[in-house]
């Protein structure tokens, strides 16, 4: 596009340059920026436009422009704001998303910028905006619409207006009332009473009272009779009389059109293809309720401008649906107009878009406007977060047919790419115990022992009353909470499961699981010490010898299939897209799903199932009065979530899939809101749980959960210690290595990225202990017979267990006198040796106290804790040294008292405890 500065409005000075909202209203052909504070409020008489800019993760700026067009504006004025908004567009660059908006049948992306609602008011620049505030309080009676954004409009104060299908809200000078008709959904009953919190707070200072008046409730109710007498008495409500918003559309014929010289010319195809739309031209399709107008790359300013009209004279005909108008540009062209088309090409037009950008905000800068911002910034560079405590308990079950059997905790950590595994972690939460089961599905396991994984899982989840989330994990796509749950993962060729035996032995395929050539081959990778992987991959028949980087010789590349590029860095594994929230309806195996823009925690319904995709990860989130029936089907809705792509971004079916329950909801979940716990754990449906913030304005009142005791399966008793005798270090803290009881795999593994002079000091000394036991394990005798490569690749991960295992045990993740897996029964024995085993290693723990606070705590000086001390003390818990400390030398060094520390949020007591050195 040829871009002239002479047709550039100099109030877009610097828009679109950071994330938010900028809105202008067009006064006298021009536009005028509106502050903030008056920001959702629009004015019949008026049109202004909208400019709505996401800072996405890729560093890029995205840009949707929507000019609003109030029912008693000028048709100069919409035009100017229609003209205008393409000259906006140009300024940034070209690539935004355009939408024309009309009073009363605005998008739900447009709605969603001014939650909970819009309400116009009277008047407009040219009458001299009518100010209602200084009148008389005037009785109002609105219709409500719209299960996710709620559609206001002012209807005649009269019982005609009325009807079973709707809901309305009648503002009087004391007193809000909310009439639910009959037919309306709990849905829709719970987003109207946020427009009476709306209401209540713009135009009664938040000091009003609230009622909510059923359809049919009987007149004895005190509230339903003020509510109809204010109508002059209760009388039959009349039959619903359908207006233009309710008329059925027609079905219509999708139709292309090229607009020359201002003109609609219909062009003629057997089918949609991309192939029509010439990148110099603008297009427009007609779809009936929908307009697309496409503008080429290289359509000038003129034809853009050009297009706009011409598509305002088709939408304004006569016998026309009401339809949305959106203008999209060549290279960035929205899924809702794809899909439009029977064929449409991958194309990779940024770049070519990024160039034009550019040459804006040169010519931009030429004028002495500041162009920061304009440009695509570099992409935010994080690491990425588990969001879950990585000190809880472990245990892992590999299944066997329909059976699954416990692994010893020297084998948890080692998979075998024909089987499948269940996984339970329990870990403390604010204030409960959590809980995530999972299932992880070897490339080469069976059909069958996937189902049965499936089918147990799900029963340890039944068991549990539905409180743990539950994960779908396949072999490739493992996300980071489970690396970081593992610390350490080793994948072996073949498996150990019948149903993997019973495979290879039909199908006459080698069994690798034992192979004795000589060699074996593993890649190791990860991010970190502390999600380290070493996969086995097919390995070439020669002599093993070490081999620097940059130094191979040509038997080296010639034996992996010949020198290739290869990163040079370490790959981390975070593919996280923005994140996008999907209302789904499924029936008869059909799922239906619908985005909801800008969304929040009060868009999760407990009556509804809500998808949360964020490309790497699914999250399937199930409301508690979601219907039994679709309950089950949760994991088959994220499945067929995969199927759909709703954004054509080739999602791979083996993307992993969580279930979160509503109260359950695990922080890798919550931190793509502003979270709320209580609202989680409220009482009634949706309407209920509003209603009682609307009408008290207080907390609500929930249920305390109280900690539940792991449960533990295959008979083993439960003798985990209370949360503050254990060991835990922070979840997620970026400027530390989390120290659970580091396996001795991870050891081997991190000694690759840890600095082998500086030992964390949060790490007790360490003990002595074999990773593959040589006569406990059923399996030992397959292992010994492995080859010596294995061996050695074993040999080199016999690192130290930490005595910390010992002091305080982690039952759940195994007897330290049984490694030997067997069917979920006749554990008694065993039970009574762990139990022993953690006495007395809990008993030889305890110290004979010399010097105790006020609390009955050991203290020690601030300088034998510290972590930098020369002169560190021992037997303390490392992970909370702060304890130690006097209360006088507490209050000393925190500048505040113990009980005072322990009330801050987490991340601000680690950050606390770094500053002294006590973290």
């Amino acid at each position: 596009m040829a871009v002239s500065m002479r047709d550039l409005d100099q109030a877009f000075q610097g828009a679109g340059q950071k994330a938010g909202l900028e809105v202008w209203r067009i006064e006298n052909f021009r536009p005028v920026l509106v502050p903030k504070s008056s920001h959702g409020k629009f004015f019949m008489g008026d049109s202004y436009i909208v400019l709505k800019t996401t800072s996405l993760k890729s560093g890029a700026l995205r840009h949707d422009i929507h000019y609003w067009l109030g029912k008693d504006t000028t048709q100069d004025e919409a035009g100017t704001a229609a003209i205008k908004t393409v000259e906006l567009d140009a300024a940034l660059g070209g690539r935004a998303v355009q939408y024309r908006e009309v009073q009363g049948h605005e998008t739900e992306k447009f709605l969603s910028y001014f939650k909970p609602c819009i309400i116009p008011q009277e008047g407009g620049v040219s009458s001299g905006f009518k100010h209602a505030e200084a009148e008389e309080h005037k009785t109002i009676l609105y219709i409500c619409k719209g299960k996710r954004v709620v559609h206001v409009k002012e209807v005649p104060f009269a019982r005609s207006s009325l009807n079973h299908d709707d809901i309305f809200i009648l503002d009087t000078k004391s007193k809000i009332f909310q009439f639910n008709g009959s037919n309306s959904s709990i849905q829709e009953r719970a987003k109207a009473l946020e427009v009476v919190q709306y209401i209540k707070d713009t135009y009664h200072d938040g000091k009003c009272e609230v009622a909510a008046i059923e359809d049919g409730k009987l007149m004895a109710d005190v509230e339903t009779g003020e509510f109809w007498a204010l109508f002059g008495g209760f009388a039959p409500l009349p039959r619903k009389v359908a207006g233009e918003g309710d008329k059925t559309v027609e079905s219509h014929p999708t139709k292309l059109l090229r607009v020359e010289k201002g003109n609609r010319e219909p062009i003629e195809a057997d089918s949609l293809a991309r192939e029509l739309l010439e990148t110099n031209k603008c297009y427009i399709l007609d779809s009936g309720t929908e307009v697309f107008i496409w503008m080429g790359r290289n359509s000038s300013l003129d034809e853009r401008k050009n297009s706009s009209r011409a598509a305002e004279e088709l939408v304004t005909g006569p016998d026309r649906p009401q339809s949305h108008i959106m203008r999209v540009i060549e290279g960035f062209e929205p899924i809702i107009f794809r899909a439009k088309f029977d064929s449409w090409p991958e194309t990779a037009a940024v770049a070519v878009s990024e160039d034009g950008r550019g040459k804006v905000a040169a010519l931009l800068k030429r004028q002495g406007i500041n162009v920061k911002g304009l440009l695509k910034a570099e992409p935010v560079k994080e690491e990425p977060q588990p969001y879950i405590d990585c000190t809880g308990n472990l245990q892992v079950w590999r299944v066997s047919g329909q059976e699954k059997l416990l692994l010893p905790v020297s084998d948890q950590t080692k998979f075998y790419t024909g089987d499948c595994y269940i996984f339970q972690y329990s870990y403390s939460g604010e204030d409960k115990e959590e809980f995530l089961v999972g299932t992880w599905f070897g490339k080469q396991s069976v059909e069958g022992e996937r189902a049965a994984a499936l089918s147990l899982a799900s029963k340890m989840v039944e068991s549990l009353k539905f409180l743990p989330v539950q994960a779908r994990i396949y072999e490739g796509h493992e996300p980071i909470q489970f690396y970081s749950i593992f610390q350490s993962f080793i994948v072996f060729k073949g498996g150990l499961s019948d149903g993997y035996k019973n495979y290879i032995t039909e199908n006459e395929i080698p069994d690798v699981t034992d192979s004795e050539d000589g060699v074996a081959l593993f890649r190791v990778q990860g991010s970190g010490p502390e999600n380290m992987q070493a996969i086995q991959v097919e390995a070439p028949n020669c002599q093993s010898k070490p081999h620097k980087e940059g130094a191979e010789s040509e038997q080296f590349w010639d034996l992996l299939g010949g020198k290739v590029e290869y990163p040079s860095q370490k790959i981390a594994r975070n593919n996280e897209s923005d994140p996008h929230l999907f209302s789904c309806t499924f029936a008869k195996e059909n799922l239906k799903v619908a985005e909801i823009y800008n969304f929040g925690q009060d868009d999760l319904m407990t009556e509804d199932i809500d998808i949360l995709s964020c490309h790497s990860d699914i999250f399937v989130w199930v409301g508690q009065q979601v219907d039994p029936k679709t309950k089950v089907h949760a994991l088959k809705i994220g499945e067929k979530f995969l199927e759909i792509d709703f954004f054509l971004e080739k999602l791979s079916r083996e993307t992993p899939v969580y279930i979160v329950m509503e109260g359950s909801e695990p922080p890798f979940f919550t931190r793509f809101f502003s979270w709320d716990s209580a609202k989680s754990a409220m009482h009634g449906n949706s309407f209920q749980r509003k209603f009682a913030l609307v009408r008290n304005g207080g907390t609500p009142t929930v249920d305390k959960p109280k900690r539940r005791a792991p449960v533990i399966y295959g008979g083993r008793s439960s003798s985990v210690p209370e949360k503050s005798q254990r060991s835990r270090s922070v979840s997620f803290s970026p400027d530390r290595v989390r120290v659970r009881g580091r396996s001795p795999a991870f050891n081997a593994l991190a000694a690759n990225f840890e600095n082998p002079n500086a030992r964390n000091l949060s790490t007790p000394p360490p003990m002595v202990r074999k990773l593959y036991p040589k006569s406990v394990t059923p399996d030992s005798s397959r292992l010994a017979s492995k080859n010596a490569a294995i061996a050695a690749l074993s040999a080199s991960f016999e690192q130290p267990l930490p005595a910390r295992e010992v002091i305080i045990p982690r039952s759940l993740r195994g007897s330290l006198g049984a490694l030997k897996p067997k069917p979920e029964s006749d554990n008694n024995e065993e039970n009574s040796m762990s139990n022993r085993i953690e006495s007395l290693t809990i008993a030889e723990d305890v110290k004979e106290d010399e010097v105790e606070d006020e609390e009955g705590l050991t203290i020690h000086p601030y300088e034998s804790l510290a972590t930098n001390s020369s002169n560190p003390v021992s037997d303390i818990d490392v992970t909370k040294r702060e304890t130690y400390l006097s209360s006088a030398e507490f209050r000393e060094k925190f500048g505040m008292a113990k009980d005072a520390f322990y009330k801050l949020p987490k991340w601000k007591q680690n950050k606390l405890k770094m500053a002294l050195h006590l973290f």
